[in-house]
């Protein structure tokens, strides 16, 4: 069976409105109020990779896993590889990241393809709104199948967020 991926390009950065909306959870973690959001988006400060400038961008957490002391956080990029915060990742892996009212010192790890496929085709069975919207949102055409999500994973940036054990910074 072949899926369809529509040949429109990545969404458009939000702009107005829409953009303050977006950028609303950054201010309820610099009010301290990041627990209110749950564990499902954290708060990643990155450094820009023309401006050296400190940024932050809330993100939807993929996958969370705990393994002993080593903690790691899967996030994808909606926007596709162009998203600034993506872009200044691979420029400058090592981060922090806040979840909750707990900040870590993490390093960006890039996964592949085949790996992308596998975490969207284990996300959309745990959460099948989410995955579909995240598909349609980014052009992808999915009739609900592991393999039409496998396909579409494999086409989305994924980024892991991997704690050194015992960093947690507060």
């Amino acid at each position: 069976m072949t899926h369809h991926f529509s040949t429109r390009e990545r969404p458009p950065l939000p702009t107005g409105w829409r953009r303050f909306v977006a950028r609303l959870p950054i201010r309820l973690y610099r009010a301290g109020l990041g627990p209110l959001l749950g564990k499902r988006v954290l708060l990643l400060h990155h450094t820009g990779r023309l401006t050296g400038l400190r940024r932050q961008v809330v993100l939807e957490v993929v996958a969370r896993e705990q393994d002993g002391d080593r903690l790691s956080w899967t996030i994808a990029s909606g926007f596709g590889p162009a998203a600034a915060w993506y872009q200044n990742l691979r420029h400058f892996p090592r981060t922090t990241i806040q979840c909750g009212n707990r900040r870590y010192a993490a390093t960006a790890h890039f996964l592949s393809p085949d790996d992308g496929g596998a975490i969207m085709a284990r996300y959309a069975p745990e959460h099948p709104r989410l995955a579909r919207r995240l598909c349609s949102f980014m052009g992808f055409e999915v009739d609900g199948s592991e393999a039409a999500y496998r396909q579409a994973g494999r086409r989305i940036p994924f980024v892991r967020l991997e704690v050194t054990p015992r960093r947690h910074l507060a």
